[in-house]
């Protein structure tokens, strides 16, 4: 399949100097290899001219943050897989055949993530993503490997492939065509969990989600926005709402949605106690900013078939924080 590659960079020189070596050493025998520039002041596309010129430049007008960028960019691509990898993700050898592999063998399959490790410590799996993805009954997002901040050392206990409810954006693999189909990521959520809202749109339209351990990338993480960022808490917090309000199954709505309202708010107290109020401002002003496009959501919902369960038995907070279940392999 003609694969394109495409990073996604925003003032990132320094980023794509350390890691954009190892992408094209070991990915330009099977893919072109594209630098979608998100309106970038630094000198990161003079960088590219010089020293990388086989690598094809995009330069998008604005720098709409993840979701608008990658729409924007990938409008200029034509190929039949797409790899939209972060610019601060190192591969490794022969990381694409596993990948390609599983495209040409399951027709169905539509989106793939490799294995995800930390680069800072190679032993250990990287916060996003991980092993796979999965939401829980309230749709906070978890992993094989990272549970909340609990993260796994690499023992081969995820080398598998398997079935996952969404791949993490760092590294995400998916068919042209299907991206197309579900018109991209959603803009209004400008970066963090869109890919969560189009992992589970593909699910409801019928297509898999999968997670190969053959492939391995090491993804350095929080290199464009900071984990202690409160504008982090709030994107999280927001758009993990918003991916509820549109996907989650009629019949679980408003259960969901209301015990959303009553653990956000215990979050926000656990913030206030940790000395961080910050953050518990962030989660009030991502519900006055979901209250504010509650509407709209509503509209986007009628647009998608909500077919596709979740796990319905699992509550990521009560097992975590309560049972002290802190590995994935001991969630029930």
């Amino acid at each position: 399949m003609k694969t394109a590659i495409v990073i996604l960079n925003w003032n990132g020189k320094k980023l794509l100097e350390q890691f954009l070596p190892s992408i094209v050493a070991y990915s330009s025998e099977k893919a072109e290899i594209y630098v979608a520039d998100n309106a970038s002041t630094d000198t990161s596309i003079e960088f590219i001219k010089e020293f990388y010129p086989s690598v094809k430049i995009i330069t998008n007008v604005v720098n709409g943050g993840y979701a608008k960028g990658y729409n924007d960019a990938l409008n200029h691509i034509s190929a039949e897989l797409l790899c939209l990898i972060n610019s601060d993700v190192n591969v490794t050898k022969n990381w694409l055949f596993p990948v390609l592999e599983l495209f040409k063998r399951e027709q169905n399959t539509a989106i793939v993530q490799p294995k995800i490790l930390d680069f800072k410590d190679n032993e250990f799996f990287e916060h996003a993503g991980a092993g796979g993805g999965f939401v829980d009954l309230f749709g906070y997002p978890y992993c094989r490997g990272r549970v909340f901040n609990s993260i796994e050392k690499d023992s081969g206990q995820y080398d598998d492939t398997s079935s996952v409810f969404w791949a993490s954006g760092a590294c995400f693999f998916i068919r042209a065509a299907v991206f197309k189909k579900l018109n991209g990521f959603d803009e209004d959520y400008f970066a963090h969990q869109e890919e969560i809202d189009l992992c589970w749109r593909a699910k409801n339209e019928g297509f898999d989600v999968k997670y190969t351990g053959k492939s391995k990338v090491y993804h350095l993480g929080a290199a464009t926005l900071q984990t202690g960022n409160p504008h982090k808490t709030f994107l999280n917090f927001r758009n993990s709402l918003l991916t509820i309000v549109k996907n989650i199954p009629k019949k679980w709505f408003l259960l969901v949605i209301i015990s959303r309202f009553i653990l956000d708010g215990i979050a926000g107290i656990k913030f206030l106690i940790e000395l961080r109020p910050t953050h518990t401002l962030a989660i009030l002003r991502a519900h006055i900013s979901f209250y504010k496009n509650f509407n709209k959501f509503l509209k986007k919902r009628k647009t998608i078939h909500q077919k596709s369960g979740y796990n319905l038995h699992t509550s990521i907070v009560w097992q975590y924080f309560v049972l002290k279940r802190k590995k994935f392999t001991d969630l029930k």
